[in-house]
C-alpha cells in the first residue's frame, strides 16, 4: 500500500439510494484499517465549498449499515460546477489535509469528481450510488436491488386491489432515462405491460395488447411505466387514452415516487456497499486515481471515470424477451 496518502475524506452527492450509509460506513473503517485518517464531507460538493468536515471513525458509523438514506446528507451545488467555486473546495480541504476523496453519487458526482481531479491532480474515487443502475461500469450500483425489491412489493399489493375491482393500473417507476427498474420489477411483479425509454412500443401497440390480455380472460392487468418512457407525455396521458380505447376498462394511474429510493437496504446492497467501499479505499492507497469501481461478474473492479460518465449502460434484450413470453 501507499504511504503518501494521510487522510481520506467521503461524501455522498446527487439522489440518495440505499447502501449509501454502508458504504460510507466500509471507506470509514477500511480508512481505520489502513491506519488513515478519514473525514466525512457533508452535504456533498456544497459542503467541500463551506468546509463542513468531521473526522470520523469506527465509532462513527455503528448501526447504520441497516439504514437508508445518507448520515453525511446529499445535495446539488450550483456553485461547485464553477471553477471559483471548486478552487474554495479545494483550499478548504488542503487546509483540512485532505489529500483524497470517496465521491458517492451518480454520472453527474463523478463529472465533478473528474473536473476536480483534472484541475487539481487531486485523488479521486468513485462509488456508484443511484437507483436506476444507468452507470456503466458495473452490474449493479448502490440502491438498485433494494428499489427493485420496494417496487415489486408495492405491486404486489395494488395487484390485489386490481383483482378485486377488474381494474387496469399504471403503475409508474424512476427511470428518467432507463428501463431496469421498469423491466426487471414488472417481469418480477408479472406484469402484463412494461413500457420503458429504449423501447418506444406505441400507443396502438400497447392497446391492442391489452385487447389481447383482455380476451385471453384476464379481468385485470398491470402496466409498469418507466417515468422516461416516450410513448406519451406522461403516464395520465396514457391513462387517457386507454380509457377512450379500452372503455370496458377502469383504469387508474399510482405514481411510486420517491418512496423507491427510501427504505432499509437489501443484503445485496449492504454487501455490495462493504465491498465498494473497501475496494475504493484500497485503490487510493495503491495510487490509483480517477477510477470508479464497480461489480462485473460478481468481481470488484476499476473503471475509469470517463468512461462510467460516458459509456452506455444498456437494457437486457433477452429480459425484453422474456417479458412478452411471460405476460402473455
Amino acid at each position: 500500500m501507499s504511504t503518501t496518502i494521510k487522510k481520506i475524506g467521503v461524501l455522498t452527492s446527487g439522489g440518495d439510494s440505499p447502501g449509501m450509509n454502508a458504504a460510507i460506513r466500509a471507506v470509514v473503517r477500511a480508512c481505520a484499517y489502513y491506519n488513515v485518517e478519514c473525514v466525512g464531507i457533508y452535504r456533498g460538493y456544497q459542503g467541500m465549498i463551506e468546509g463542513d468536515f468531521k473526522a470520523m471513525g469506527p465509532r462513527d458509523v455503528k448501526n447504520i449499515i441497516n439504514k437508508g438514506g445518507t448520515i453525511l446528507k446529499t445535495a446539488r451545488s450550483k456553485e461547485f460546477m464553477t471553477p471559483e467555486g471548486r478552487k474554495i473546495a479545494h483550499d478548504n480541504l488542503k487546509a483540512s489535509g485532505v489529500d483524497s476523496l470517496v465521491v458517492i453519487g451518480g454520472d453527474g458526482s463523478f463529472t465533478g469528481a473528474e473536473i476536480f481531479n483534472e484541475e487539481f491532480g487531486f485523488s479521486v474515487i468513485g462509488i456508484p450510488g443511484t437507483i436506476d443502475n444507468d452507470i456503466f461500469g458495473t452490474s449493479h450500483t448502490l440502491g438498485y436491488d433494494t428499489a427493485l425489491n420496494t417496487v415489486v412489493e408495492a405491486i404486489d399489493k395494488i395487484r390485489d386491489t386490481a383483482n378485486s375491482h377488474n381494474r387496469l393500473f399504471f403503475v409508474e417507476v424512476m427511470g428518467r432515462d432507463a428501463g431496469h427498474i421498469a423491466l426487471n420489477a414488472g417481469i418480477g411483479a408479472g406484469a402484463e405491460e412494461i413500457l420503458i425509454p429504449e423501447e418506444a412500443f406505441g400507443l396502438d401497440r400497447l392497446v391492442d395488447s391489452l385487447k389481447k390480455s383482455k380476451e385471453s380472460g384476464k379481468t385485470s392487468s398491470i402496466v409498469v411505466v418507466s417515468e422516461g418512457d416516450k410513448i406519451g407525455k406522461n403516464v395520465f396521458e396514457l391513462k387517457d387514452y386507454v380509457e377512450e380505447n379500452m372503455p370496458e376498462y377502469d383504469v387508474r394511474v399510482s405514481v411510486l415516487g420517491h418512496m423507491q429510493r427510501g427504505g432499509a437496504p437489501s443484503c445485496f446492497d449492504r454487501v455490495l456497499a462493504s465491498r465498494l467501499g473497501v475496494k475504493a479505499v484500497e485503490s487510493l492507497l495503491e495510487g490509483k486515481s480517477n477510477y470508479m469501481v464497480g461489480l462485473q461478474y460478481d468481481k470488484i473492479t476499476l473503471t475509469p471515470l470517463e468512461q462510467a460518465i460516458k459509456g452506455q449502460s444498456e437494457i437486457d434484450l433477452e429480459l425484453v424477451k422474456v417479458s412478452d413470453i411471460v405476460s402473455s
